[in-house]
């Protein structure tokens, strides 16, 4: 049965912590395997997709900061750390026969493209899948904060945002069994509320340019084929 997807350019945020796996660090070669597989199955419908990937599995910047290091040096090092995980999603997905670009907010050329908006729009036009390494390439910016921006310059119709559980909730469910959780939110509830969907940046960066961010769980295979269908999955933040 072929499925019909719902949106035509969308752009993906994976945590670094996602690529982890149980291991809790590092990148786990049956994990991103499986995502790429995963994101194959999604290209082959004909969406265009664009990746925004964390670093948390090998840096966090944040914490870096908090333990005393400088937190503009921290955050340079988490956004080097974005650029490894890009690189190697970008080697899986390659095996699993899709083509892709690395686009790189701090110049490498020798590992990167830099990163020009209009490039990275006709890739993503040529059915290849574009992944945006290095954050904004400014510190004091989430990665949320990059994939919002990202996906306002490229035109994408909604954010999915990856996580480990199936939506956004009103406390953390593993620690409370009668967390509740929400099919819906506006913008103004995520803000309010300091629900951790994305930082406040990053929701007032998709608010402004209503923008729809959908939170969903990876770790249930085919789950981002059942999201870029359509199906009634995960919590999605949207205008009132």
């Amino acid at each position: 049965m072929s499925r019909k997807p719902s949106y035509k350019r969308i752009m993906l945020k994976l945590s670094g912590e996602a690529l982890a796996g149980q291991q809790g660090y590092g990148i786990d070669p049956d994990i991103i395997m499986g995502i790429a597989r995963e994101i194959r199955e999604v290209v082959d419908l004909g969406v265009q997709l664009a990746i925004v990937i964390g670093g948390g599995n090998i840096f966090r910047g944040l914490a870096a900061s908090s333990a005393g290091m400088d937190r503009a040096s921290a955050d340079y090092m988490g956004m080097l750390a974005t650029v490894m995980n890009s690189l190697a999603l970008q080697d899986a997905l390659e095996k699993a026969g899709v083509i892709t670009r690395v686009q790189s907010a701090i110049e490498m050329q020798a590992i990167a493209e830099p990163y020009i908006r209009r490039r990275a729009v006709r890739h993503l036009e040529k059915g290849r899948v574009v992944i945006f390494g290095a954050g904004t390439g400014n510190p004091f910016f989430t990665t949320d904060t990059a994939a919002s921006l990202r996906a306002i310059e490229i035109g994408a119709e909604i954010i999915l945002k990856a996580t480990k559980v199936d939506g956004v909730y009103n406390a953390d469910p593993a620690k409370d069994k009668n967390a509740v959780k929400y099919d819906q939110l506006s913008y103004l509830d995520v803000l309010k509320q300091g629900l951790e969907v994305m930082d406040s940046t990053a929701t007032s960066l998709c608010m402004d340019n209503d923008l729809p961010i959908l939170v969903f769980d990876l770790t249930t295979s085919g789950n981002i084929q059942r999201v870029v269908c359509g199906e009634q999955i995960g919590t999605v933040v949207k205008g009132e």
